[in-house]
C-alpha cells in the first residue's frame, strides 16, 4: 500500500513539474510598464484617452510569439484631453450603448494567433479581436523585441468600429449628420511588457 502511495505521489510530481516547464513559455504581462491609449477621430477634431489592461499572456517559443490574449477593462475608458463636464459627459457616452455598452460588454479581448517577422523585430500580428461580444479577425504590424526570457511590444492598432456594432454618428449608416460625422475607423496604441 506504501509502495502504491509512494507511487502516486512520483507520478502526481512529475506531472506537476511537467506542467510548471510548460508554463515556462508563458509569460505574464507587466501592467506597470504597459499602457494602452486610444484615438478617436471627427469632422471637428478628435479625442483621446488610455483605458486599462485586465490581465494578458503570451506564449513564446523559439524566441517567437505564437500566441497569447490581451483582455481591456471597457469599463476603465477614460478622456484625457477634455476636463471637467464635458470629459465626464464623453466617458458616459461612450460607456453607453450608443458605443462600448459596458454596462453588458465590461471587456474587450485581443487573441493572438501568430506572429510572422517582416524585418528586424517588425512582425506582422494575427490575431481575434473581440468587442462587445463580436469576434473579427485583424491583422497589424508590431513591433517585438524578446530578451532573456522578457518580451517588449509597441503596435498601433486600426480597428473599424462599426464591425462590432458601433454605428453611432457613422456616415455609413446614416445622412446628413454634417460635422457630427465621426470616423469609423479609431486607433488603440499598445505599449506592453511581458516576464
Amino acid at each position: 500500500m506504501k509502495k502504491i502511495i509512494l507511487s502516486m505521489a512520483v507520478i502526481a510530481a512529475s506531472v506537476l513539474s511537467l506542467k510548471a516547464h510548460g508554463d515556462d513559455s508563458h509569460l505574464h504581462i507587466k501592467k506597470d510598464l504597459s499602457t494602452v491609449e486610444w484615438v478617436g477621430k471627427k469632422v471637428t477634431g478628435q479625442h483621446n484617452g488610455t483605458i486599462e489592461i485586465k490581465e494578458g499572456t503570451v506564449k513564446v517559443e523559439d524566441n517567437k510569439i505564437v500566441g497569447g490574449e490581451v483582455i481591456i477593462d471597457m469599463t476603465s475608458i477614460v478622456v484625457t484631453d477634455l476636463e471637467g463636464e464635458m470629459k465626464g459627459k464623453l466617458e458616459g457616452h461612450l460607456n453607453s450603448a450608443d458605443f462600448f455598452d459596458t454596462k453588458n460588454h465590461g471587456e474587450a479581448i485581443l487573441k493572438i494567433i501568430s506572429t510572422k517577422q517582416k524585418k528586424g523585430n517588425t512582425y506582422i500580428v494575427k490575431a481575434d479581436l473581440t468587442i462587445k461580444g463580436i469576434t473579427k479577425s485583424i491583422e497589424f504590424p508590431a513591433t517585438i523585441d524578446i530578451k532573456d526570457g522578457k518580451v517588449a511590444a509597441y503596435a498601433e492598432v486600426k480597428v473599424d468600429r462599426t464591425l462590432y456594432d458601433i454605428k453611432y454618428g457613422s456616415g455609413k449608416f446614416f445622412e446628413g449628420l454634417g460635422d457630427k460625422m465621426i470616423d469609423d475607423i479609431f486607433t488603440v496604441k499598445f505599449k506592453v511588457a511581458f516576464k
